[in-house]
């Protein structure tokens, strides 16, 4: 019996990305160097990561988090984050008595600069329905339990051209946790 180790062949979109990559390469019309840059842009410059150093400044410096609430793009561009989709960006602040919720319900336009690019599921029709509809049950398919107590707001293009995001409410601090120490935040979508 063969006991060497065979690993699982690519899907096949993983197939077809790789075989249109090469193809776009050999023909000369896509640099590959310029590929590596751009997955890596997507994987670690810009993306989820970039929301969480915003929220956790936001928590640790209260001037910023004034000015973040006042003129989003303005405040999150001073951490270095800007681009498509975050010229003009409307930050919400989640509280103990409201939970905010951001959706697009005409073109699923989505805070590219802080979060990266947008879920499938955010630019689906149904998420797209359901979200204002009954919220806290899509909230908790998400896993999010929004008390009946706490008020569901919501982010929209409507009535203004805006991209919009929401800054977390700063949790609870752990127990042993020292005043000044480093904030990490999970920046979720």
């Amino acid at each position: 019996m063969d006991e060497h180790s065979h690993t699982e062949p690519p899907s096949e979109p993983a197939l077809r990305i790789k075989a249109l990559e090469s193809l776009l390469v050999e023909k000369g019309l896509v640099d590959p160097g310029a590929v590596d840059e751009i997955i890596d842009l997507f994987e670690k410059r810009i993306g989820p990561r970039n929301g969480a150093k915003v929220v956790a400044h936001a928590w640790a410096d209260p001037a910023y988090k004034q000015r973040l609430l006042e003129d989003g793009s303005k405040a999150i561009a001073e951490l270095g984050f800007t681009g498509l989709q975050g010229e003009d960006m409307v930050v919400l602040e989640n509280t103990p008595s409201i939970h905010n919720v951001v959706v697009c319900t005409l073109c699923s336009c989505y805070p590219w600069p802080t979060m990266g690019l947008p879920p499938n599921w955010y630019k689906a029709a149904p998420y797209r329905a359901r979200i204002v509809i009954e919220p806290r049950k899509v909230l908790a398919e998400f896993g999010v339990d929004v008390t009946p107590d706490v008020r569901c707001g919501f982010g929209t293009a409507m009535p203004r051209s805006a991209t919009w995001c929401c800054r977390c409410a700063r949790p609870e601090a752990r127990a042993g946790a020292k005043k000044n120490s480093p904030i990490s935040s999970p920046a979720t979508r």
